[in-house]
């Protein structure tokens, strides 16, 4: 079980998370290490450009919403190198990218059910 396992598990419970993701696939939207915020999100608000906590083909990444197909509740995870991680179901998207470093990540806001903080 990797690290963004144990995230996604509090995330889908309800908790904002706070954490430092490392690697280098999302530069220059998330360095590595770089604090970022991760609340529990409404997977049906999910739009294209939004950074999302979930599972594709059982890894869990902190990737950006490259399409959206609302009929048949999914969206697609890409890295910010352009590599598509794949398709993933609504039930799979865990929480969104609320902050970066302290920087309010445009676009997330009321996207979130209430949520608490992680102590």
């Amino acid at each position: 079980m990797g690290a963004l396992d144990a995230v996604s598990g509090r995330v889908a419970a309800g908790v904002t998370v706070t954490f430092r993701p490392s690697g280098s696939s999302m530069v220059p939207l998330i360095r590595s290490r770089q604090l970022v915020a991760v609340a529990p999100v409404d997977p049906s608000k999910v739009e294209v450009g939004d950074i999302v906590l979930a599972r594709v083909a059982g890894t869990v990444y902190l990737h950006l919403v490259s399409a959206v197909d609302p009929a048949r509740s999914r969206v697609q995870i890409s890295n910010n190198r352009g590599h598509v991680n794949g398709w993933t179901s609504h039930d799979r998207v865990f929480g969104i990218c609320t902050a970066v470093d302290g920087t309010t990540r445009k676009g997330a806001a009321g996207k979130s059910p209430a949520a608490r903080d992680e102590s």
